[in-house]
């Protein structure tokens, strides 16, 4: 076997781990990785168990990422961790919960499988749990910020289009998953206690 073909394979492995060390991979961005990741998912899957991670896909959805892999034994802090966990600030999990529930209203309705509002729709969604201010344009600034971090963070997904307008990324779907849906209704409740709190 030559040196080219000895090494193709690594090259290849490489070039899907990169991206999903980076973050959220989405077969409609990145269709090559995909591809690749169909065709390696065994290899991938077996190298990240080595540095303690652990490949989540969703062929359906059509996204993959990497999570910390969760041990049972007692030697799981003998492992840097390579995947640091990031709190979400209260304006930010709500922003994720609502447009969460957003999905799920449309999965109900069988008809549209994206969801894409416009930043006004947004604005007007997360307006009702954020105290009031006097300057408006400052509350829908800091709404902007939080709208960027989700971004940042690949749940939600800017689309090229006057007004602005954003796809709702479905690997929400993984973030808060039906079972936290359940409890939605009284996370809901708190968090209009939390708003009011703050008036």
């Amino acid at each position: 076997m030559s040196k080219q073909q000895t090494t193709q394979p690594a090259a290849q492995l490489g070039s899907v781990l990169i991206p999903l060390y980076k973050g959220v991979v989405y077969r409609d961005q990145a269709a090559q990785v995909w591809q690749d990741l169909m065709q390696l998912h065994a290899q991938v899957a077996d190298y990240l168990s080595v540095v303690g991670l652990e490949l989540l896909l969703d062929e359906v959805e059509g996204y993959a990422y990497l999570r910390q892999r969760r041990f049972d034994d007692e030697t799981s802090d003998t492992l840097p961790k390579l995947i640091q966990r990031r709190p979400l600030s209260y304006p930010v999990s709500l922003l994720c919960v609502l447009l969460r529930k957003k999905l799920a209203e449309a999965d109900a309705s069988g008809f549209e499988s994206r969801v894409v509002l416009v930043r006004q729709q947004i604005v007007d969604m997360l307006q009702v749990f954020l105290p009031e201010q006097a300057n408006e344009a400052r509350i829908v600034e800091q709404i902007d910020s939080y709208i960027n971090k989700l971004i940042e963070y690949g749940f939600l997904k800017k689309l090229n289009t006057e007004p602005p307008a954003f796809e709702v990324r479905r690997i929400l779907k993984s973030l808060v998953d039906a079972d936290w849906l359940v409890e939605l209704d009284e996370k809901m409740k708190i968090y209009y206690e939390h708003a009011e709190r703050n008036l």
